[in-house]
C-alpha cells in the first residue's frame, strides 16, 4: 500500500506517520507514505497558493492550478489515475469499514489536505473520487485527517501488525466496542483487576470480554448497539 498526501506541510505529517508502527512498517516496505508540497508546482514568483473567492466573503481559497499540478505529477509518476480522496468537513462521515474498503480496494491513495476557506471546486469535480470526513467539526486544515485515515487504513495492511487479531478484537471492527483492558500490578489505587483475567480459564475470559464488549456498546454507544443483531458472544 502507498498513500501519497498533498499538503502544504509535508515534514510536519511526514515526520508523524514515520513514527512507531508506522514507520516501522515502512521500513519493512509494507507500506510507503509520501508527502507532497503543493506550493512546489506554483507558476508565480511569490509561490501563492490561495486567492480571495468570487462572491465575496471571509478568507481565501485554494487555487485549483497548483492543486492540480501537484495531484497530476503523482498520477504521471505512476503512469494511471490514483483514487483520490479530498479530506473535507462536507465529506461523508470516515468509518472503520471505510478502512478496510480503502486497504481491500486499492493498492495507492492520494490524500488532499485542504487549508484556509477551502478550495477551488473545479480541483475537486476534475480530480476527486470521494470526500471523506473524520467527524461534524471543522479543523484549521485538512493534515489531522489526511494522518488519521492513513494510519486507519495501513496498520490494515498485512504485514504492519503483528497478525490480524491485533485489529479483529477492537473497537468498531464488528460493530461492537471493545472490551476493558488491564496490565500489572493486579491492585492499583485499590482497584482490582477483574478475577477472571486471573482465572487461566480462556472460555470465562471469552465469555466475560464479549459480554463486556456488548455492555460497553450499550452504554457508552446507544446508536451502534440498536444497529446490532444480538448474538451471544463476540467473534474471536
Amino acid at each position: 500500500m502507498r498513500i501519497d498526501i498533498m499538503t502544504l506541510f509535508p515534514d510536519v505529517v511526514g515526520d508523524m506517520l514515520c513514527e512507531s508502527i508506522l514507520g516501522r512498517g515502512q521500513e519493512r516496505g509494507f507500506i510507503r507514505i509520501e508527502c507532497h508540497q503543493i506550493r512546489d508546482f506554483t507558476k508565480n514568483k511569490q509561490k501563492q497558493v490561495d486567492d480571495y473567492p468570487y462572491g465575496g466573503g471571509r478568507g481565501c481559497v485554494m487555487l485549483a492550478q497548483p492543486m492540480y499540478d501537484c495531484w497530476k505529477h503523482i498520477c504521471d509518476e505512476a503512469g494511471h489515475r490514483i483514487h483520490t480522496i479530498f479530506m473535507s468537513p462536507c465529506g461523508k462521515q470516515f468509518l472503520q469499514d471505510d478502512a478496510r474498503r480503502l486497504e481491500r480496494d486499492y493498492d495507492r491513495l492520494i490524500l488532499v489536505c485542504g487549508r484556509y476557506e477551502g478550495v477551488d471546486e473545479r480541483f475537486i469535480e476534475e480530480c476527486v473520487d470521494e470526500e471523506l470526513s473524520i467527524g461534524d467539526f471543522v479543523l484549521t486544515g485538512g493534515e489531522i485527517p489526511a494522518m488519521a485515515v492513513a494510519d486507519a487504513v495501513c496498520r490494515l495492511v498485512p504485514g504492519v501488525l503483528p497478525d490480524a487479531e491485533c485489529f479483529v478484537d477492537e473497537s468498531h471492527w464488528d460493530g461492537l466496542l471493545e472490551y476493558p483492558q488491564y496490565t500489572r500490578p493486579d491492585v492499583w489505587m485499590s482497584r482490582q483487576v477483574p478475577e477472571v483475567l486471573l482465572s487461566g480459564h480462556h472460555e470465562n475470559i471469552k465469555k466475560w470480554r464479549s459480554e463486556q464488549s456488548l455492555e460497553r456498546t450499550r452504554t457508552r454507544r446507544p446508536d451502534m448497539y440498536e444497529k446490532l443483531n444480538l448474538r451471544p458472544c463476540k467473534p474471536f
